[in-house]
């Protein structure tokens, strides 16, 4: 059974081993009952950022994406655990161009996740998001700091120069932010 309270207080445990792959470990339990999961959160429904838990160590995020909704690409700053609990997230990943290219980033590789997946990305980690799918996807995000709280970066999508992270531009469109019951715009 998913209990929010229970979930953090494993992630904190998980953050003080100073062991990435046990924040890993953690995110793939809670989704080894992915009915448990969203008895809890809801079945994805609309796209949105919930806040599920912000801390300056601990960030915990259930975000849905729209059918079809694509990101531009950005950065995070810090460890990222993605796990996937309904529907299907593709990442494309970049890497900083050097040299004379043309473009500040260039296309690295990406990986595709469904239901049940859950991967871990470093602090370096640039990358992009599309949902292929014409149904919502839902997943949970955990960051080993203060998420919503640092600055930076995205990339424009027709230079591809880097930005100021501007959420709205990330997420193409305005995407309500909620602190576990409570809605406001961000």
């Amino acid at each position: 059974m998913f209990e929010l309270e229970q979930f953090v207080s494993d992630l904190r445990t998980a953050l003080g081993e100073r062991n990435r792959q046990a924040l890993k470990e953690t995110v793939e339990r809670a989704l080894s009952d992915s009915v448990a999961l969203m008895r809890v959160l809801g079945e994805p429904a609309r796209a949105g950022v919930q806040v599920l838990h912000r801390a300056s160590d601990l960030t915990v995020l259930n975000v849905t994406w729209a059918p079809s909704q694509i990101t531009l690409p950005h950065d995070h700053r810090m460890t990222a655990v993605i796990g996937l609990y309904a529907g299907r997230e593709d990442n494309l990943f970049w890497r900083r161009a050097g040299g004379a290219n043309r473009f500040s980033i260039e296309a690295a590789g990406g990986l595709a996740l469904g239901d049940g997946d859950v991967t871990l990305l470093g602090p370096e980690v640039i990358h992009s998001v599309v949902n292929p799918l014409g149904s919502f996807s839902g997943a949970i995000h955990v960051y080993d700091g203060d998420f919503l709280g640092t600055q930076r970066s995205m990339w424009n999508p027709l230079t591809l120069a880097e930005e100021p992270y501007d959420v709205t531009a990330v997420l193409k469109g305005t995407m309500p932010v909620t602190t576990f019951g409570t809605e406001h715009a961000r």
